[in-house]
């Protein structure tokens, strides 16, 4: 399948079961992160090319909002560099024969699989799953539970990205994983820029709780907004917990209780993760001294950059260059 920010031949293509059923939400998230034309990125063509296809000819929607008709069968996935299978309600209710050989037999010549919420009770039942680590919606997590007992289920993350099958969690979380594989597919830069047009939060972490209690506050001053785009201005300084607190002005206990609650994380682990993100940005715009990268994006040394970069990206700095930090970049920044 294409890697990386040069144009392939031809765009990665993406399919999207629509089975019986299937939530609108998870298939629109499909459609607009892999399938609208991104001209604002200056790219001679576009990042993926979508196809959605159904089991029969007419397909009834979740609650019968709508049917789906004239679309491509199943054998739409045999061309396809990923598949996408959104979830439904219905889930103890086993899937249609042809749309389990249909994941069976994309997964077994190479292709990527990719579930959004409960779409991975389909990839459980065709096998895909046993032995791994997976997501699901954690209202169903004890189903899953029930009905696929060799699965490695994390209920409480975001996303799990096992290689070659992926899965999300909520229905919202099918955002998160769908810019990780912008972001997988062609960096960073462009993985912002999507999300940007999205107004959505660039990067998520996978690891991230996907039910975050959120109580409304007592005072309207506890939001993280004005702290996190003050230290996203300074990431080169030697920012501490200790000192986002101090700025903050709370304790950093409560600082810590606080990006709980809003951001499922952790201060330092935030702080980290937009290091790597700003990292990442300048190799793809060109930065080749990794001193400088390292410096500027308050990574501190190379080595730590090093080690930071393959564990996000699996990566090396050489082989992100090699694989993100050309034409993208350029025509971003142009």
């Amino acid at each position: 399948m294409p890697q990386g920010s040069s144009q392939p031949a031809r765009p990665h293509r993406v399919a999207v079961i629509v089975d019986e059923g299937t939530n609108p939400f998870e298939v629109g998230v499909a459609t607009e992160l892999f399938g609208l034309p991104r001209p604002e990125l200056g790219l001679p063509g576009p990042l993926y090319e979508v196809t959605l296809c159904t089991p029969t000819p007419e397909v009834r929607m979740n609650h019968g909002f709508f049917r789906l008709t004239g679309v491509p069968g199943l054998d739409a996935v045999d061309d396809a560099d990923t598949l996408v299978v959104p979830g439904r309600p219905d889930n103890v209710v086993p899937r249609m024969a042809p749309v389990l050989d249909a994941i069976r037999r994309t997964h077994a010549r190479g292709a990527r699989v990719v579930s959004f919420c409960t779409g991975s009770f389909a990839l459980a039942e065709a096998g895909l799953l046993d032995g791994r680590r997976a997501t699901t919606h954690w209202m169903w997590a004890d189903a899953f539970r029930d009905l696929h007992p060799a699965v490695l289920l994390e209920p409480d993350v975001l996303f799990v990205d096992e290689g070659d099958v992926l899965t999300a969690a909520g229905s919202a979380a099918a955002l998160d994983l769908g810019l990780h594989l912008v972001r997988r597919d062609h960096g960073a830069e462009i993985a912002n820029a999507v999300s940007r047009r999205l107004v959505f939060a660039a990067h998520r972490d996978g690891g991230q709780r996907q039910f975050v209690e959120r109580p409304v506050p007592d005072v309207r001053d506890e939001s993280l907004g004005p702290l996190l785009a003050w230290a996203q201005e300074r990431l080169a300084e030697p920012l501490t917990v200790a000192g986002l607190a101090a700025r903050a002005a709370v304790s950093p206990a409560t600082l810590h209780r606080r990006f709980r609650a809003q951001l499922g994380t952790t201060p330092l682990a935030w702080l980290t993760g937009e290091r790597v993100a700003l990292a990442c940005r300048l190799i793809e715009r060109g930065e080749e001294r990794l001193d400088v990268v390292a410096a500027r994006s308050g990574l501190g040394t190379a080595a730590n950059l090093r080690a930071r970069l393959r564990r996000e990206t699996g990566l090396s700095p050489s082989a992100y260059r090699r694989r993100f930090g050309t034409a993208a970049g350029e025509a971003l920044v142009s």
